[in-house]
């Protein structure tokens, strides 16, 4: 699904909705329903999406799931408006809130879910005590988070090209800042939480690009940390991080480029002794 055209006079709805879709929201629009039908999850449950973004989720959920609700929250007003413009569903709401400090009474969910969030949360535990909170218990909670460090090549080839021309952008590099998005420190951190059962599995996909332009565009957009970087750098470096990249991405015969994406997903159940 395409983000619906907006005035571009919004800065922060531009940056925060329409920018994403194209550099990232595409492709979890590809790993949402994978993430959603692996959980299995029986019709008429109640959800929570915490940190939906533009919707991505939310909109798997409702489609694949057959749920009672979807309470869908982000800190962001803009991908919160995003999100709401294209879901249109009497199932869904919005909220905006902190991940880490959400305005819900404890045991009001049956599945409590997130999509490519965690890894920009400061405080990762307290977000997934907050996950296990509002589940009742016997209830499931679950999230997925990009492979930053491995094989994610959409943003591994950016970096890699980009470090190699200026160590200073490793301080952007989620391969590195991100050490959460692993399967150990992922099952640590929900076996902490009070959450038993828990599963973790890799979600690949393809990320498939008309050519070049299709692939470097979205890194101008100002939102994440890769187009971040990218616009922090002059004209003339940022020119030179252009053909490096170019040269080091496979194409085929008309220019299309090919790559693989992977995220990690983890699930569990949420016990009966809940972690005070």
């Amino acid at each position: 699904m395409e983000a619906p055209e907006m005035r571009t006079d919004q800065p922060d709805l531009w940056g925060g909705g329409i920018a994403y879709e194209r550099y990232m929201g595409r492709w979890s629009r590809k790993v949402a329903p994978l993430f959603t039908d692996w959980l299995g999850a029986p019709s008429g449950e109640s959800w929570i999406d915490i940190g939906c973004g533009t919707g991505v989720l939310t909109s798997a959920v409702l489609k694949s799931c057959d749920p009672s609700r979807v309470v869908a929250i982000d800190s962001s007003a803009a991908f919160l408006q995003t999100a709401q413009s294209q879901l249109n569903d009497p199932r869904a709401s919005f909220r905006q809130a902190d991940a880490q400090a959400i305005p819900a009474d404890d045991n009001t969910f049956d599945v409590a879910v997130s999509g490519l969030v965690l890894n920009f949360l400061p405080d990762k535990a307290a977000a997934a005590r907050e996950m296990v909170r509002m589940v009742r218990p016997g209830g499931v909670v679950a999230l997925y988070v990009w492979d930053y460090a491995g094989h994610m090549q959409i943003m591994r080839t950016f970096f890699d090209v980009a470090i190699a021309l200026d160590p200073k952008a490793r301080e952007f590099d989620d391969g590195v800042k991100a050490p959460i998005c692993r399967p150990d420190p992922l099952a640590e951190l929900f076996e902490h939480s009070g959450v038993a059962d828990v599963e973790v599995r890799k979600i690949d996909i393809t990320t498939a690009f008309d050519g070049f332009d299709d692939y470097w565009t979205p890194f101008l957009g100002g939102t994440g940390s890769a187009p971040k970087y990218c616009m922090s750098l002059d004209e003339r470096a940022r020119e030179q991080l252009r053909q490096a990249i170019c040269n080091r991405l496979p194409k085929g015969p008309d220019g299309e480029i090919l790559l693989a994406a992977r995220a990690w997903a983890i699930k569990g159940r949420v016990t009966d002794h809940k972690p005070s």
